[in-house]
């Protein structure tokens, strides 16, 4: 176990520069008294360990001293096939290394391993682009990468989603780093005069140029660790009303379909007779929840909230009129809301 963690301090320390005790503390998940011994072991074993000075200083290697170290093992070779990420790659510019790099991999490891991750790269593909959905355009995801890559703040025009004024805003920020999600790009960027971290959807931003000087990265930033919260916080906010179902087996498996294996469900009754049941689940709008209801069909029936079962009502309604009253060209063009407003008059043949 020691050995192992040793091995990965000894990369750390040849791959990422100066690196302070804390931070490679939270990295081997070690205390830092743990940290502090095992370099007293690499130096002791001969590896020329020493502490850079300054605000970003910490452990690093003797310039030029470079460890070889081979023999991955038939696991870590089966990996390299799976790491990588060529569309991705290509978007940031980096199509190009990432073959080369892969190349020269395959190329140092042992002939079983190399035709391990062969076999693996033939059988098995990552496609990060959701079904029907092509890759969103990123056109100025090169200079952001760049910008990140840098520690060069930028200045960008933003489209917001928010239908209240004013749409396009322009902000100058610290990027941090990019995430791609479901074939689309976010930065996640700090404001430039100080504030919280945000997240920026890339395919929004209408212009972009780089502002002058640079800044310190934070070292006490994971990205990840970030993106984590910041997801599982979006997803707690979007989700803000709840809807009440009575819903067959049938229904149950057609609203995993459509929403996934991981959705919130709380089922609030015991299966009836045939095995219907009453279940709660969250919305983000009142137009969600009837798409929603509508997917699933008639092996569901809206409970409450009261709004979402009589807009289910006027939407069939209207449907029923569209398919059994007038025909095609009877221009019989009613929407939902005007359905419902005839209705509230007393118009009941609409």
């Amino acid at each position: 176990m020691r050995a192992t963690r040793l091995l990965h301090l000894l990369l750390l320390l040849q791959t990422s520069g100066p690196i302070n005790a804390p931070a490679l503390s939270r990295e081997l998940k070690v205390s830092p008294r743990t940290v502090y011994r095992d370099i007293d072991a690499l130096s002791a074993a001969g590896v020329p360990v020493y502490v850079a000075d300054g605000p970003r200083g910490g452990y690093t290697l003797l310039d030029g001293w470079q460890t070889r170290l081979t023999g991955l093992t038939g696991q870590e070779a089966d990996v390299l096939a799976l790491i990588g990420l060529p569309g991705q790659a290509a978007e940031l510019g980096l199509g190009a290394a990432l073959a080369a790099t892969e190349l020269k991999l395959l190329a140092a490891l042992p002939d079983e391993a190399a035709d391990r991750a062969g076999r693996i790269r033939q059988r098995f593909h990552l496609d990060a682009v959701a079904w029907f959905r092509e890759p969103e355009p990123a056109s100025h995801l090169k200079i952001i990468a760049a910008a990140v890559w840098q520690s060069t703040p930028v200045t960008i025009r933003y489209r917001r989603w928010a239908p209240a004024p004013p749409r396009d805003v322009e902000r100058t920020l610290q990027p941090l780093g990019l995430v791609c999600k479901a074939g689309s790009w976010y930065l996640v960027a700090r404001p430039h005069d100080g504030g919280e971290h945000r997240t920026y959807r890339v395919g929004r931003i209408q212009r972009i140029t780089l502002a002058p000087g640079s800044f310190d990265w934070p070292e006490d930033f994971d990205l990840a660790a970030y993106w984590a919260q910041a997801t599982a916080r979006y997803q707690t906010d979007l989700r803000q009303n709840d809807m009440t179902l009575r819903i067959s087996p049938q229904g149950c498996e057609r609203l995993t379909d459509l929403m996934g294996p991981g959705f919130p469900v709380r089922v609030v009754s015991p299966p009836d007779a045939h095995g219907w049941v009453q279940i709660t689940i969250p919305t983000e709008s009142l137009d969600d929840a009837v798409e929603r209801v509508l997917q699933i069909g008639a092996a569901a029936e809206v409970l409450a909230p009261e709004a979402v079962r009589q807009r289910v009502i006027d939407t069939l309604t209207l449907m029923t009129a569209h398919y059994r009253g007038a025909g095609t060209g009877s221009g019989l063009v009613l929407d939902v809301a005007q359905h419902r407003r005839l209705r509230e008059a007393g118009g009941a043949d609409a």
